[in-house]
């Protein structure tokens, strides 16, 4: 038995204005939706997460907006659409030396981008940030990959990650 008391996640997780995590992104935030990897050539890794990690690539595009090609792989074994864990890897190659890919990589080097969340209603969840003292990259959100409604919140306001949320089409 032991001394420490039982943590929830509501007394856990408290934001700059209080209220727990049930009382505003408890219930927008679904799932990790995806994370995201900025890479010089899209081919070249969509081979690599395929042939050495055994993921399959489940939707590609280019971005022409935000100046990227983009593949989402699914991780997992296959069932109808996507892995069991329903978690993506999404690769990012820029389109151009302007993109914010291309920058990211002339800054970084290949990798980790981003972290994105699954959520019920993009535009809920940016003010509930926004409401907790967080700046979001958009005033409003953006097409992302397949037709999704994203938006950002700044690198600088969450410990220097970029979060991205995503709200699926349909």
């Amino acid at each position: 038995m032991s001394d420490t008391p039982a943590v929830t996640p509501d007394a856990a997780v408290e934001g700059p204005a209080g209220g727990g995590l049930a009382e505003g992104l408890g219930q927008l935030l679904l799932a990790v939706d995806h994370v995201g990897l900025a890479v010089p050539d899209l081919d070249e890794a969509i081979a690599f997460h395929e042939q050495v990690l055994g993921n399959r690539l489940v939707h590609e595009e280019t971005n022409a907006e935000q100046g990227v090609r983009e593949a989402m792989l699914a991780v997992g074994p296959a069932d109808t659409g996507g892995g069991a864990s329903g978690t993506m890897i999404q690769l990012l190659a820029p389109t151009g030396p302007e993109s914010t890919i291309a920058r990211f990589i002339d800054r970084n080097g290949p990798g980790l981008q981003q972290l994105a969340y699954r959520v019920a209603d993009v535009e809920a969840a940016a003010e509930v940030l926004r409401g907790r003292g967080l700046r979001m990259l958009y005033d409003e959100p953006r097409r992302g990959t397949a037709g999704s409604r994203i938006n950002f919140v700044h690198p600088k306001d969450a410990g220097g990650v970029l979060v991205e949320l995503v709200e699926p089409s349909g």
